[in-house]
């Protein structure tokens, strides 16, 4: 997933909350040369004494807390509480950013959502009639359900719109249950959803 940071983009796992290092520092350096300050330097931070004990007492608790990838996702990613001290040698105001990621519902609502996405497929997949087609049929339900939520990437989807997601997951495998035609159930399920959305803001 995708957070917005100053004028940035920082990304952050959603299997164990690891947040890239590298696009941190970009939009931290960013935020420095705006504000006349020198360029932060990742390594320096890394060969401190207190960042190595840190590192230590963090790893005693929690094992690694620090891992390197390769290609799409590459670059040096970091266990939440190293990445808020991260946070605070490159800015005090970029560590307060941390800390609201740490206490929001984001994560919790895009695994939710991966969940629900899997009983909506499940069911769809039961009442299916030509299962050889199944594959490029919930490709084209994940993207008419895209389109109802008004998403253009799920990876930088709002709280709301996740929410949103999952419940039209919920009310397409339900129906599934009562009704034997996927795409009445389909059509049924994102219409429920937005009505039960409208309501909600009354």
């Amino acid at each position: 997933m995708k957070r917005k940071l100053f004028d940035s983009q920082v990304r952050q796992l959603s299997d164990n909350g690891f947040i890239s290092a590298n696009d941190m520092i970009i939009a931290g350096n960013h935020w420095r040369a705006l504000n006349k300050m020198p360029r932060f330097d990742f390594q320096t931070w890394k060969n401190r004494t207190s960042t190595k004990e840190f590192i230590s007492a963090l790893e005693k608790e929690f094992d690694n807390v620090q891992i390197t990838k390769r290609g799409a996702n590459g670059g040096s990613w970091l266990h939440p509480y190293l990445a808020i001290d991260l946070a605070l040698a490159i800015s005090p105001k970029l560590k307060i950013e941390v800390y609201k990621w740490l206490y929001d519902e984001l994560l919790k609502y895009r695994n939710n959502s991966g969940d629900s996405y899997k009983k909506m497929a499940g069911a769809l997949y039961e009442n299916s009639k030509n299962k050889s087609k199944f594959h490029r049929g919930m490709s084209i339900t994940a993207r008419y359900i895209k389109n109802a939520c008004n998403v253009k990437n799920w990876e930088e989807a709002t709280e709301h719109k996740l929410k949103l997601r999952d419940r039209i997951h919920e009310n397409i495998a339900l129906l599934c249950t009562v009704l034997k035609d996927n795409n009445q159930a389909i059509r049924i399920g994102i219409d429920r959803a937005l009505m039960e959305e409208e309501k909600d803001k009354l």
